[in-house]
């Protein structure tokens, strides 16, 4: 249910996201942009941001248009042509038809990896609806890697959690750069006299019953009496454990159904 929920969420947020205010968006280098002026046909240019932060328009030559939202490079060029003598009160219009400097990248156990462009504000939940939403092998968790101010830090947001208490206060602001990161979800293994036996999902709170449910149930060999639980402990040694139907799981567990004597 946890999982239907996010998944309803970022579909939402997926046909909402081409809202957003072309203006809010920040021109870099690398960025293609389709300019216009109405009434001018012969002014209209698609050109590309250099690394300096330059584009070159007709008659009024290079101008930087580095870290200007888009609506203020519009009034820049605008401006320009205005004071140069070239065109009276002109209405620059500006497409970005690549943003190529405002990505950021989505990883991991998502139904589209890839980089995706940060055009204007966008939050964690919004970049996940982008990339698909997290594919059926992905966690709950998801790592965001930010650098801020020469410093990288890294906070895991329960995606899950979030949505199914409407507490929004993770679904952080992204940036360009920004790494989003969905792991595979943990899992366990079951074997032994069960009908399906393998690796499965760690569900949340999962226990020894719900996971012999998940495989099958017991063959006719199988017992409930004789569960073991191999898992790791702290320091790394394998311990090997009675299990009761009630005891809770834990990612890596090994769980081994014995045959039945009787």
């Amino acid at each position: 249910m946890k999982r239907l929920i996010l998944l309803i969420m970022t579909s939402l947020l997926a046909f909402t996201l081409g809202s957003a205010n072309a203006g809010e968006v920040v021109l870099g280098a690398g960025d293609v942009l389709k300019i216009s002026v109405y009434g001018n046909p012969d002014l209209g240019v698609e050109t590309r941001v250099s690394e300096a932060g330059d584009i070159t328009f007709p008659l009024i030559g290079q101008v930087n248009v580095m870290k200007l939202p888009v609506a203020e490079a519009e009034k820049k060029i605008a401006n320009k042509l205005e004071t140069g003598g070239f065109v009276k009160k002109p209405q620059v219009n500006i497409i970005v038809t690549l943003l190529q400097s405002q990505q950021v990248s989505v990883l991991g156990q998502v139904n589209r990896p890839g980089r995706y462009p940060v055009d204007g504000r966008r939050s964690l939940l919004d970049l996940l609806a982008l990339a698909g939403g997290i594919g059926p092998e992905g966690g709950d968790t998801v790592s965001l890697i930010r650098k801020r101010d020469g410093k990288t830090t890294t906070d895991v947001v329960d995606v899950v959690e979030m949505v199914r208490t409407s507490d929004l206060n993770r679904d952080f602001d992204l940036a360009a750069n920004d790494v989003v990161f969905v792991e595979r979800a943990p899992r366990i293994y079951i074997y032994g006299e069960v009908q399906r036996p393998g690796p499965m999902r760690l569900e949340r709170s999962m226990t020894v019953l719900q996971a012999l449910s998940a495989g099958g149930g017991l063959t006719q060999r199988g017992t409930e009496r004789n569960i073991r639980i191999k898992r790791r402990g702290p320091d790394g040694k394998l311990q090997i454990l009675d299990a009761n139907h009630d005891d809770l799981l834990r990612s890596d567990d090994v769980v081994y159904v014995k045959e039945s004597w009787f």
